[in-house]
């Protein structure tokens, strides 16, 4: 029989502790394979500076980071390819990271590289992300960003996210692919000042006659690439909404605390970062829901269904039923009618430290309502007399302190010292190149 590591639980010798998922974990030091990202070391939680010149913030690591999450877009041969490249590149550049992927992507991929890659099954998965993760990366569009955010959607310090655009539309990606080397470096080396030369030794990935033979790990392996205690990069906190669905007598519906938004609505509610859509789904009849507004009755709304919205998701559903377009740095929240019966009930634009509760009224002639988060719609509907609650995130909490909102990273201006305009140059762009703003007739 062959011998088995201490410390290492192997199924292949050990039937009894055969996990769930089809595809089991192991510690060992063989190549090709899927290890349990509980072995990882625990995540980093970095600072973010402000800055007279600029909106946005300034990212900083304590340490080097060492745990990426990577998440691509499904049934896309390219995007895969993309995503060898990408993880290729950032394990044998910077010899500490680990990577980390969703299970079935996991399986997908690893055989075709020459180190392990760590993920969860699916029942732990948001949970071991919260603990683990250093920074996000996505590979898609729009939707692989929510839903990169949605496996955060119980967590209030969500890491850093770079996202490429390799989607259908790709608003909110602010980079391309050809420019990930420079776009991880930059959120890589964010907080390494020059001449910087600490060392962050650890063991996962390799023994320690690996490490030895290939040299220090963290910062201090990456020379000549620190970019100055004043270059951080770039960072858009975009804000979040919390969510809470509350049954006729009161009582929050509850759910597992990590659970995915697809499995229900924790008793502390879940982040939004888009959208909480209540419709009627295949019900015939028009959604009565009563609107309240900072705790004060409203209106009785007589529509298809009701979107609340951050400024994020001002450029989604909520502006196909138009509603306004917001810059996601402006602090508010959009209730956004769908075909409502009254004309002169119109979308509005209020400030994002607003409550807002909608309650299913009982004139409703439906079953119920269908609850939507980000596009997901949730095992949990609503019947007469439940209440989906929705109120704002804090997200500052002095001077350079933030906690809350996901930090998403933003192109660096290149040839200019003055940042002033990197706030808007995405966002302006993306109006324009994206959504054809204002675009003329028969051009």
């Amino acid at each position: 029989m062959q011998p088995v590591i201490r410390g290492v639980q192997s199924w292949r010798f050990h039937p009894i502790v055969q996990l769930s998922w089809k595809r089991n974990f192991s510690v060992s030091l063989r190549r090709h394979e899927i290890r349990d990202i509980e072995s990882l070391p625990g995540r980093l939680i970095p600072s973010y500076q402000e800055s007279n010149e600029n909106d946005l913030l300034s990212l900083h690591w304590p340490a080097p980071p060492k745990n990426v999450f990577v998440v691509k877009k499904d049934c896309a041969p390219k995007v895969t390819e993309s995503l060898i490249e990408f993880i290729s590149h950032t394990a044998s550049t910077y010899p500490s990271i680990s990577i980390i992927l969703e299970p079935q992507v996991a399986d997908e991929v690893h055989l075709m590289l020459p180190f392990p890659v760590y993920s969860a099954p699916l029942d732990r998965l948001p949970c071991s992300l919260h603990n683990k993760v250093d920074i996000s990366v996505t590979l898609g569009g729009d939707g692989t960003i929510l839903h990169a955010s949605s496996l955060f959607a119980t967590c209030v310090n969500v890491p850093p996210m770079l996202s490429f655009s390799m989607g259908t539309l790709g608003f909110l990606g602010e980079w391309k692919f050809k420019e990930y080397k420079r776009a991880f470096r930059e959120v890589y080396m964010s907080g390494a000042g020059v001449g910087d030369r600490a060392s962050i030794l650890r063991a996962p990935r390799f023994s320690s006659a690996e490490e030895q033979q290939n040299g220090a790990t963290g910062w201090s392996s990456v020379r000549g690439k620190s970019m100055g205690l004043n270059r951080g990069a770039r960072i858009l906190m975009r804000n979040r909404l919390k969510v809470g669905l509350f049954a006729a007598d009161g009582t929050p519906v509850e759910a597992d605390k990590c659970s995915e938004p697809s499995q229900g609505i924790g008793s502390e509610g879940l982040y939004v970062m888009n959208e909480l859509l209540l419709h009627r789904g295949k019900e015939p009849h028009l959604a009565i829901v009563d609107v309240y507004v900072g705790g004060r009755f409203l209106t009785e709304a007589v529509a298809d269904g009701i979107i609340i919205s951050t400024p994020t998701g001002s450029t989604a559903y909520s502006l196909s039923s138009g509603g306004s377009i917001v810059h996601p740095l402006v602090p508010a929240v959009l209730l956004t009618p769908i075909c409502a019966r009254s004309l002169s009930f119109r979308p509005l634009v209020l400030p994002a430290s607003t409550p807002i509760t909608l309650r299913l009224s009982e004139k409703n002639r439906g079953r119920e309502l269908e609850v939507s988060i980000d596009g997901v719609n949730m095992t949990q509907g609503m019947t007469a007399g439940m209440e989906a609650r929705v109120w704002n995130e804090d997200m500052r909490h002095g001077k350079n302190e933030w906690q809350g909102g996901v930090p998403s990273v933003m192109r660096r201006i290149m040839g200019s010292e003055t940042h002033d305009g990197e706030a808007h140059d995405g966002w302006v762009g993306g109006l324009n190149g994206l959504l054809k703003f204002n675009y003329p007739f028969g051009e």
